[in-house]
């Protein structure tokens, strides 16, 4: 398994494709696509995302450092029950942002469920957060996918509390110590979510 690499801020990623495009790997490119997307949709050019997604998009903040604590607020689940920040004390948390619209969650969902399914019972917490414009349209396509992973529709009223960092997918992993060991934008490959296990 090779190690996490530190994701690129987008004025970096631009200065690297222009003068080192070789050595971009193939995340490289998805993420530098994802930055492009982004900005595309920030600025009001692609017509597909609501004027006020942009908006709130565009004042998202940037991912929390490495080596914060943690800070998620309760949360009702999908599937019943609620997330009980609590509860999670002590143990590894995976916080996962996602949307049912999005391609590049479709393609990292899948890892993730694989993940969740080979280390919840060794403690791992998870939470999947929803940004889709209705809870019943995340837990639809939950079912149908038939994931597992605990999964939460954060409204954008609770996201006035606990705002998503910028992008889509979001993951965020803090240890048992609560301190934030990943934190990256843009999709993940199934060899970098296996490597988070070095975490847990």
């Amino acid at each position: 398994m090779r190690p996490l690499q530190p994701f690129l801020p987008f004025d970096e990623i631009a200065t690297t494709t222009a003068t080192n495009v070789g050595a971009f790997s193939r995340r490289d490119g998805l993420v530098w696509g994802v930055a492009t997307c982004a900005l595309a949709l920030a600025s009001g050019s692609v017509n597909a995302q609501p004027v006020s997604a942009a908006a709130e998009e565009a004042k998202a903040p940037p991912l929390p450092v490495l080596g914060s604590v943690l800070n998620v607020p309760p949360i009702g689940l999908l599937a019943g029950g609620a997330f009980d920040p609590l509860a999670s004390r002590g143990r590894a948390l995976l916080v996962y942002w996602w949307s049912s619209t999005c391609p590049f969650c479709a393609l990292q969902s899948p890892a993730m469920e694989v993940f969740w399914r080979a280390h919840h019972t060794g403690g791992l917490q998870m939470l999947a957060l929803s940004i889709d414009k209705e809870p019943q349209d995340a837990k639809a396509y939950l079912a149908k996918k038939g994931y597992s992973f605990p999964a939460a529709w954060a409204s954008p009223g609770w996201r006035k509390a606990y705002p998503k960092p910028k992008g889509l997918p979001i993951t965020l992993l803090a240890g048992a110590d609560g301190r934030l060991k990943v934190a990256e934008r843009g999709q993940l490959f199934a060899e970098d979510i296996e490597a988070m296990a070095q975490f847990l």
